[in-house]
């Protein structure tokens, strides 16, 4: 393409895109039904291309007469051309296409009708005659023609209803919002919504600004992506939004007829430095917060007339609670914070919110109460009892086991026997060894009789050997019975269904611990166990008896360590204050140990905070 082909289509373009905003601004503008139609007919014959000739027929108000009320181009070359498609889509109440020629390479020329229907009635037609095309092209235009007539339907619904141009109103500015809501961001979603509205309303210039500490901040101004916000013009757009922001009112200059007396100053110096016909400044609010401006500037010689007015006011009332969301989310962690934490702050100091001033102040009783309320430390720690003395009986001979009258948990008595070894074979053994002895006194005496003396001195060695083996099986039958060395209860050891099972020698097969001397082992974690010292009171609670309390005095805190889930433990025995009554070695419970007098807000929290320094100390470089 030649640079003079590329200028042609770039004014062809420019030149199409200002006949559509001017068409835009007319229909945006537009007071009577031909006006509204004549623009409306004109945005859809741009919108569908290449359209020859078109017509719109309207239900004439109070009669059941149609009459033409646009034409494009207008005034048109033939008012007849368009009658046969526009006569059979009122007969058939559908829509029509009607083939003017036959087919060439670049398409077939075509007409089309549409009914415009109020209800299931029909109030109107629309005729176009389009230049060649293919038929998918012609189909996507038929699309596009249903589409745009549902503007007309709204035109006659308005006649109809004196209430419709408010719901028309409101339809516009919810079309003209979605062009802010397209984008995430304010500034991107903002500059597509300015310059919209600008070419809706046909105002040179449409600025949106947010109220900032106080200060008006200017976020997005109409056809300009980038702008420079130390401008003059812009100083003066802001104050204009300031002036109505502070009054809380929309301000026009010129002001129309019938207008509030407002302050306009600041609007009359924006109109003179800008060289503009009028301005028009709405005050953006959600929920009762003021929360930016939206500023609108005409050319010379156009003033806003009650219409625009009234539609830049839905405008301004729909989109103000899309702002605050979208200031909202562009806020960061430590703004979004203060926010919420001013808001709540107006809800309890503020009038009204009885449950928040409510919940405030009993928020402030408890902390007041923690703040100041003392209570005992105390280190809680898992226990166990254990015997003071615990006394080990093992297997004095290697045998097998006769008979266990007691087995563990039993309480036994000084001298009881609590298990027996088989000694029949000890038995056997010491009546040989009697016999034997027997012999050797025999042969002594012989040995004396015939007076020979290296005979007698080895009987009477032999009679030695014998005797010390006979006092060694009596010692050993003296240790078949295992019986208890104190009042107290068997801790361990059951050889009840071990009855003729084999035993080594020195083997441990009970474990006795008295009955009336008992201590308490804690295991206390390694961050409290620097609160542990010895004299300290404390009450010990077990699982089998969790109603009742025992209490002790630490009596040594040892350096012995233990791994428990993963959690270091020391080692701490204590004393118990009382006679035992129904503890035995064995079991388990929580021990507390009373350390002295502290703030109750310390002692439910230092063992976070001490972890969390902890944490600190050792990210710390």
């Amino acid at each position: 393409m030649s640079s003079v082909e590329h200028e042609i289509r770039a004014v062809a373009d420019l030149s199409a895109r200002r006949t559509r905003e001017h068409a835009w601004r007319q229909f945006a503008a537009a007071r009577s039904a031909e006006e509204y139609c004549s623009s409306w007919l004109a945005l859809q014959c741009h919108a569908i291309g290449a359209v020859s000739d078109a017509v719109v027929v309207l239900q004439k108000p109070g009669t059941a007469v149609l009459v033409p009320v646009a034409f494009f181009p207008d005034p048109p070359t033939d008012r007849g051309r368009l009658a046969q498609v526009t006569e059979r889509a009122l007969k058939e109440g559908q829509g029509v296409v009607l083939r003017l020629d036959a087919g060439n390479d670049d398409g077939q020329r075509c007409q089309l009708g549409h009914p415009v229907q109020i209800d299931g009635e029909v109030r109107g037609v629309i005729g176009l005659e389009l230049e060649p095309r293919a038929d998918g092209q012609v189909r996507a235009a038929m699309r596009e023609l249903q589409w745009g007539s549902g503007w007309l339907e709204v035109l006659l619904r308005r006649h109809a209803d004196p209430q419709e141009a408010a719901r028309l109103r409101l339809k516009l500015a919810l079309d003209l919002v979605s062009a802010l809501l397209e984008h995430e961001g304010l500034a991107e979603g903002g500059a597509g919504f300015v310059t919209e509205l600008a070419t809706r309303l046909g105002c040179d210039r449409a600025t949106l600004g947010v109220l900032d500490r106080g200060r008006v901040r200017v976020r997005a101004v109409s056809h300009s992506g980038q702008f420079d916000k130390r401008a003059n013009l812009l100083k003066f757009i802001a104050e204009a939004m300031e002036e109505a922001i502070d009054q809380r009112v929309a301000v026009v200059q010129p002001p129309p007829d019938a207008a509030e007396p407002v302050v306009r100053r600041a609007h009359e110096e924006l109109v003179r430095e800008s060289g503009a016909g009028s301005a028009a400044s709405f005050v953006l609010e959600s929920s009762g917060k003021v929360v930016g401006a939206l500023t609108l500037e005409r050319p010379a010689g156009q003033e806003f007339d009650q219409p625009s007015l009234e539609l830049a006011s839905a405008v301004a009332a729909v989109c103000g609670p899309i702002v605050a969301l979208k200031l909202g989310a562009e806020r960061g962690v430590a703004a979004h914070v203060f926010h919420v934490v001013a808001a709540l702050w107006r809800k309890i100091a503020g009038r009204g919110h009885p449950v928040y001033k409510l919940v405030a102040a009993g928020t402030l009783a408890a902390a007041l109460f923690f703040a100041f309320a003392s209570g005992t430390y105390r280190v809680s720690a898992d226990a166990a009892v254990e015997g003071e003395v615990l006394r080990a009986i093992t297997a004095p001979i290697q045998g097998f086991v006769r008979e266990a009258p007691r087995r563990a948990g039993d309480a036994v008595k000084a001298g009881e026997v609590i298990g027996r070894f088989d000694d029949r074979e000890l038995k056997l053994e010491r009546v040989r060894l009697t016999s034997q002895q027997g012999q050797y006194h025999k042969s002594y005496r012989e040995a004396m009789a015939k007076h020979d003396r290296p005979q007698a001195a080895m009987a009477l060695a032999q009679l030695d050997q014998v005797g010390a083996q006979i006092a060694l099986v009596d010692e050993q039958l003296a240790r078949t019975e295992m019986v208890s060395p104190y009042d107290g209860v068997i801790v361990s050891g059951d050889l009840s269904q071990k009855l003729g099972a084999p035993v080594e020698r020195g083997q441990v097969l009970f474990e006795v611990a008295p009955l009336d001397s008992f201590r308490i082992a804690l295991q206390v974690e390694e961050h409290e166990f620097g609160d542990v010292a010895v004299g300290q009171k404390g009450s010990l609670a077990v699982n089998s008896i969790p109603l009742e309390r025992f209490p002790f005095t630490v009596t040594k805190v040892t350096a012995v360590n233990s791994v428990k889930d993963g959690r270091n433990r020391f080692r701490v025995e204590a004393r118990l204050e009382a006679p035992p009554g129904r503890l035995r070695p064995g079991m388990e419970g929580v021990g507390k140990i009373e350390v002295d007098e502290r703030k109750l807000v310390w002692i439910w929290t230092h063992s976070l905070v001490d972890r969390i320094r902890l944490w600190i100390w050792s990210t710390l470089p």
